[in-house]
Parts: C-alpha cells; sequence; structure tokens
C-alpha cells in the first residue's frame, strides 16, 4: 500500500525540513527559502521559523507538502546475515575456534572526540542493559579512545596481535566520519595488517550498505547495541553459526 508523509491528516504529504542559507537575515531571504522549498518540489510552503545566524546567514523551519508516496513493502532492507548469539555462546564460538582470547582493538579517531559510542560498545557496562565486549571473557579489548592517529592504530594491532578493529565515528562535517574511516583502512592496508583482521566501523550517520564502499568488513549504525558486534565477531571467526 503506497503512504505519503502525515502531518495534519493521513497522507496529506506534509514535511518539515530545515536548512541554513548564506543570505542576511531579511524577507529577501524567507521568499529566496520558499523558492528554493518550491523548486525542491515541495507545495504550500510556509516558514513557520526563521532565525539570523551571524550577520550573514539565516536558518530556516519550513513546512511543505509533497505529492510522492512509497510502498513501505517494496523498499529494499539489508538484513542481518549472522544470529544474535548469547554471552555464553560468544564465549564458547571463540575458545573453541581460537584456543585463545580475541583481541579487540577500539577507537574513535581523526577530530572526532566522542566516545560515547564506542564505550557503549566496548565498556563492560553497555548500554540498555546489554552488556558491553569487555563483559566477555573470552575478549581482551584495548580501548584506544579519541582522536588516535591511524599510525597509532597500526602500532597497538600489532604489539596486541589484534583480531579485530572497531572504529566509531560520530562527528559528520564535511563527511569526516568516511574520511577518517578510510583513513584508517588504508594505513592498515599499508601496513600489510587488513587482511588478516576482521574491520568494523560504525556511527549515527552510518547504514550497513556503505561496508563494501569503504572497504570494511561490517558497518552498524544508529542503536547497535553490543551483543550485535560480538555477535557479528563470533559469526565472521567461526564461519555460519547455526541460529
Amino acid at each position: 500500500m503506497e503512504v505519503k508523509p502525515y502531518g495534519d491528516a493521513r497522507n496529506d504529504g506534509l514535511v518539515q525540513l530545515s536548512f541554513t542559507l548564506p543570505v542576511p537575515e531579511s524577507e529577501r531571504a524567507r521568499q529566496a527559502a520558499l523558492e528554493l522549498a518550491r523548486k525542491m518540489g515541495f507545495q504550500r510552503c510556509q516558514v513557520v521559523h526563521m532565525k539570523a545566524m551571524g550577520p550573514d546567514f539565516t536558518f530556516f523551519v519550513m513546512y511543505g507538502s509533497t505529492s510522492h508516496s512509497i510502498d513501505p513493502d517494496l523498499v529494499t532492507v539489508t538484513e542481518r546475515e549472522f544470529p544474535l548469539l548469547t554471552v555464553p555462546e560468544i564465549n564458547r564460538v571463540i575458545r573453541e575456534s581460537l584456543k585463545r582470547r580475541l583481541v579487540v582493538v577500539g577507537a574513535c579517531t581523526g577530530t572526532d572526540a566522542h566516545t560515547v559510542g564506542l564505550d557503549a560498545i566496548l565498556s563492560m557496562k553497555g548500554f540498555a542493559g546489554d552488556k558491553g565486549l569487555e563483559y566477555l571473557q573470552e575478549m581482551q579489548v584495548v580501548n584506544m579512545g579519541a582522536q588516535v592517529d591511524p599510525g597509532d592504530i597500526v602500532e597497538v594491532v600489532r604489539r596486541e596481535q589484534a583480531d579485530a578493529v572497531l572504529i566509531s565515528q560520530v562527528v559528520t562535517q564535511r563527511d569526516a566520519h568516511i574520511v577518517h574511516l578510510t583513513q584508517v583502512r588504508e594505513a592498515l592496508q599499508t601496513a600489510g595488517e587488513r587482511e588478516r583482521l576482521i574491520l568494523v566501523g560504525g556511527g549515527p550517520r552510518f547504514s550497513p550498505e556503505q561496508a563494501a564502499e569503504l572497504g570494511y568488513d561490517r558497518i552498524f549504525g544508529r542503536g547497535t547495541k553490543p551483543s550485535e558486534v560480538a555477535s557479528f565477531l563470533a559469526h565472521r571467526i567461526a564461519g555460519p553459526v547455526p541460529a
């Protein structure tokens, strides 16, 4: 069944959008925003909020309606290709497959100083009642923290003989999250370490479909829990694990 955005009434197509224009706050700026929204295909456009962002920019919040609709049943969704395992199951898979602990190195790299997501996955407490990787007896976790240089990640990977590298990125201005993940992958490739590693990236602006283009084994997006990451690592080291 085709559906449209919902605002005041079902299928009215009403959409809220926001953007900034490099135009001083004025009636000209308001009219420019309206014209832009019309060119984007929106109808019944309204500026419901506008505010100067310094002397040369204006921020807008607008309403408009779209005539487009979508059938959710026809949308292609990337399905998780591995089962979610319990903590005992993950420990067992690692123990039986490696005969030793799985070594995981995690970091936020480049200019990114946000470690909330990284710590949620790695730290023992985890989040939302889901224990982090440090909680797993058969995992050895090295959390390098924030703003880590890719060269330092290579050094730690070699020193610890790491099996997996997890890179978390939150900062997205000018596609910084893409740039920083690419730099880590290239550093590992140059050092001859990439092929033997499980390379995982994640952050709120990523989606699983980006793994191939970034050269990562897996990309996790918003809302990922530690158990998903741990289950994926177990899946990769052992091959397909029965659900």
